[in-house]
């Protein structure tokens, strides 16, 4: 898969690996699409990497609010052309610090769907027809470690990741046979601010940098040959897709 010239929209994309990712496709002729709800960031992000001479284009907006969606994934074509990487790198933690599920609202929950399940699903159903019709596509949800262990304290992020993982294998199932492909990525622990309020007292050494992580997730992808509907792990190279 080579990225020059082709349409990449990304969720969270004002900072840590959504950021990190744009810089990279930007670097190698994508035409990207950064989106997130803090326009200003945004703003921001898009600046600096037009400045290395990437084309970047900034779009607000809200995953999580299903009004939301239509529009911006309309924007991203008309300033980028028609969705060929979607890369749903948004995700929520919930309140924080992280708590137990017996002390989990049911409104916390499903705040945490909408933003890590369900935008994720409206944004591939929104640009998946155009995929077909085109006869190309890639649609990469940026999962999580908590997806596939039970850690205490976890327990709606990873329910909505395990969630993610199982919906882009049935995405899969549902368009095999189609050039258009499904893939989900355990990016592994970085230095982020998502990071930083999940685990407060981690050691910043101790954890990856999103601009390396992202090297490794778009080299795996260049490379070819994972079945659509694979999970794969951006920082255990001898990990076997699933």
């Amino acid at each position: 898969m080579s990225f020059e010239n082709q349409s990449v929209l990304i969720t969270g994309g004002s900072r840590g690996l959504g950021l990190a990712l744009a810089r990279i496709l930007a670097g190698q002729g994508a035409r990207v699409v950064i989106t997130g709800r803090d326009g200003a960031a945004l703003e921001r992000a898009a600046a600096g990497i037009r400045r290395s001479g990437g084309t970047v284009f900034a779009v607000a907006g809200d995953v999580a609010d299903k009004h939301a969606i239509h529009p911006l994934a309309a924007q991203a074509a008309e300033l980028a052309g028609p969705v060929d990487l979607l890369v749903n790198n948004a995700s929520s933690l919930g309140p924080v610090p992280l708590g137990l599920l017996l002390d989990t609202e049911c409104e916390e929950f499903a705040r945490v769907l909408e933003t890590n399940l369900l935008g994720p699903f409206r944004l591939a159903k929104a640009v998946a027809g155009s995929m077909l019709i085109r006869g190309r596509g890639t649609v990469l949800n940026v999962s999580s470690d908590a997806a596939a262990s039970a850690y205490p304290n976890w327990g709606i992020y990873g329910a909505s990741k395990a969630a993610l993982d199982h919906l882009t294998r049935i995405w899969a199932a549902e368009l095999a046979g189609t050039p258009v492909r499904f893939y989900s990525v355990d990016p592994g622990e970085m230095d982020t601010r998502m990071h930083a309020d999940a685990v407060p007292d981690a050691d910043p050494a101790s954890l990856a940098r999103p601009e390396d992580v992202a090297v490794k997730i778009l080299d795996r992808l260049e490379k070819g040959g994972l079945p659509s509907g694979a999970r794969f792990s951006a920082t255990d190279p001898l990990a076997e897709a699933r």
